[in-house]
């Protein structure tokens, strides 16, 4: 069975964040993700708040999964709205206050920063740009790059049922996106700020097909990739480096197994 998890439910008013929360449980969502937004475009004072915790959230015990006889989870998410790369700075200032988020996310308004996150920065997540057209195009390179270090790119649906206009651009800029990463690496969040703007996951996996997925990738979108990016973020927060093993050639071994003994310690001697 699938585990189906929203990681953008946006961070609003506690009692409007609880009924948000409890109808995801409902849909059948195994995990959601509350996001803090830090809009350094706009904020002057560029601070990055803690983190809410499920305990200030629910008093009690947390909504059981529809189908279930587990209690939802709640993780985390930070997410940096980016226009200027002073702003990527502050972002690696803050690193410790980051760090206090499950899942770090960036939404570059800019060309230059797409690339730079895609290339540098220390995120699990890319916002893609729904409400308005594209202003840049996808570069294949940069894509590459950010899915080779494991990074994921977010379309956000709840603006495509609030208008005509943004369920345009939603499609076309998701359509502009597939055609560089070629349906890999995508979740599909809600962004909700309210209980109705929710839809259920399987809703959610055929309207990825719109999207230009594939009938597999579109599930993965809102179950396995989603997993993936909070296991990404896990690593980011413990992780100081990776030891990659690769076996010896077997040709290379039974050279020197078979090389006479003079000629052996030679070799060891350089």
């Amino acid at each position: 069975m699938a585990v189906f998890m929203d990681l953008s439910i946006q961070s609003v008013e506690k009692k409007k964040l609880e009924s948000i929360i409890e109808t995801a449980a409902h849909l059948g969502y195994s995990a959601v993700a509350v996001n803090h937004v830090a809009n350094f475009e706009k904020e002057t004072k560029k601070e990055i708040a803690k983190p809410l915790c499920h305990e200030e959230l629910f008093e009690g015990a947390l909504p059981i999964v529809q189908g279930t006889t587990k209690p939802v989870k709640i993780v985390t998410r930070l997410t940096i709205v980016a226009s200027d790369p002073s702003h990527c700075t502050e972002m690696r200032t803050t690193s410790q206050r980051t760090k206090l988020y499950d899942v770090v996310s960036v939404f570059p308004k800019t060309e230059k920063l797409f690339h730079t996150a895609c290339l540098n920065l220390d995120v699990d997540l890319i916002c893609i740009n729904v409400t308005e057209k594209q202003p840049f195009y996808f570069k294949r390179a940069a894509v590459n790059a950010a899915i080779s270090r494991g990074i994921y790119f977010e379309l956000v649906y709840t603006p495509a049922i609030r208008d005509s206009t943004m369920r345009r651009y939603t499609i076309s800029n998701a359509l502009a996106l597939m055609q560089s990463c070629k349906g890999k690496n995508i979740i599909i969040s809600s962004g909700a700020e309210k209980p109705l703007e929710l839809r259920g996951p399987y809703d959610i996996a055929n309207l990825g097909l719109l999207f230009g997925l594939s009938e597999a990738g579109a599930k993965a979108a809102v179950s396995t990739n989603c997993r993936a990016v909070i296991l990404h973020g896990a690593t980011r927060k413990t992780a100081f480096g990776v030891i990659y093993t690769m076996p010896r050639d077997e040709q290379e071994d039974k050279r020197e197994t078979t090389a006479p003994a003079s000629k052996r310690s030679r070799t060891e001697a350089v």
